[in-house]
């Protein structure tokens, strides 16, 4: 049995362990998401050994009861790990994610005595309940949340959104191929998720040098590589300023202005599309280039924006340049955009009464 375990399991525990060296040696992960990546890491390790043991048992043909158990924690243990993995890899994600999962572990519990989900006939195969399709329609709709999630807060880049899609394909893979090629799915289902996982955080690290740290917006270094060769493209320049952050840090703390921070990039990520792509220029200094955009584009953008930041207890200063005939220099447009977000910010301190922070 030991030896059997080893060789299905070979090359999903060397996957696994690479995984967690490169987590381990990837300083600019803080520790929260290190210890969420392990959690995933081990998570899909004990899956692996449980889907061996329920197939140990069912070629031995004994042990129905244990084996039953083993089909519901399989069952319940693939919600739990997509659950894991938007909990680990979106920003802001609650821990309510896991509600849906632990809604259906509990059915299929319950299924362990009545048969509602899942049950086995006499001779050991499986018969599906009236809920039988159920664990299916929760790991598809975890599916799409994550894609819809992850790209949401990304930078709609090919980069981003192509390990992203590439991610919920293996997942969604495990709802199609089981049609296909039957309960032998199940055994090359956690390498498979083992090799996404990898390949996504492979992806992720390429990207670093790319994004700020703590936003996980575009840095200035992407932006100044953006702007570098004049494109033609860029059409429309949004320079945003956050109004307060120097009030914030000086009577709550960095921690809180790093928070604040991080809660308007989301906001800002939200509100972006495709053609749209924000970065974080500065301490509290955001710029916008939109790409072959019209002007109700721009400002239907910047209706996204205020209108994610008005649900939160920050404000901001939005000012953006548009260039009609694509004759204006980006010099030009982030200059117009500085000027007209200054003008708001002195517009905002003026009619709120409140004290301008400087340096």
């Amino acid at each position: 049995m030991i030896k059997e375990l080893i060789i299905q399991n070979w090359s999903l525990t060397l996957i696994l362990i690479a995984f967690a060296v490169l987590v381990k040696t990837n300083f600019f992960l803080d520790k929260k998401t290190r210890n969420r990546m392990y959690i995933l890491i081990v998570s899909v390790f004990v899956l692996s050994i449980i889907v061996f043991a329920e197939f140990y048992l069912e070629n031995l043909g004994k042990f129905d009861d244990v084996r039953i158990v083993l089909m519901a924690i399989r069952y319940s243990s693939t919600p739990f790990i997509i659950a894991m993995t938007l909990y680990t890899l979106a920003k802001k994600e609650r821990w309510y994610v896991f509600i849906p999962a632990a809604i259906l572990t509990g059915v299929n519990f319950v299924s362990v005595f009545n048969g509602i989900v899942f049950s086995l006939n006499d001779d050991g195969t499986l018969r599906r309940g009236v809920l039988g399709f159920l664990p299916y329609i929760v790991v598809g709709l975890y599916c799409f949340f994550l894609i819809y999630t992850l790209f949401k807060q990304g930078n709609k880049q090919a980069a981003e959104v192509i390990p992203t899609i590439y991610l919920c394909f293996v997942f969604l893979s495990g709802l199609v191929l089981p049609f296909f090629i039957g309960k032998d799915y199940s055994r090359i289902f956690c390498t498979n998720i083992s090799i996404a996982l990898f390949v996504y955080y492979d992806f992720s690290i390429l990207q670093l040098t790319k994004k700020d740290t703590l936003t996980g917006l575009l840095n200035r270094q992407a932006y100044d590589s953006a702007i570098k060769d004049d494109n033609k493209e860029i059409n429309a320049m949004v320079a945003i300023d956050m109004n307060g952050l120097k009030e914030i840090n000086d009577k709550k703390g960095h921690a809180a202005g790093d928070e604040a921070l991080e809660t308007l990039a989301l906001c800002f990520a939200k509100a972006t599309k495709p053609r749209q792509l924000i970065y974080r220029i500065g301490g509290d200094e955001f710029m916008i280039i939109c790409r072959k955009s019209s002007e109700n584009d721009i400002k239907r953008l910047i209706e996204r924006i205020e209108k994610n930041i008005s649900r939160t207890q920050y404000h901001c200063a939005i000012g953006y340049s548009f260039s009609a005939d694509g004759r204006k220099m980006i010099s030009e447009m982030q200059e117009e955009a500085d000027k007209a977000m200054y003008e708001q910010k002195d517009i905002f301190y003026s009619s709120s009464g409140r004290t301008r922070y400087r340096g």
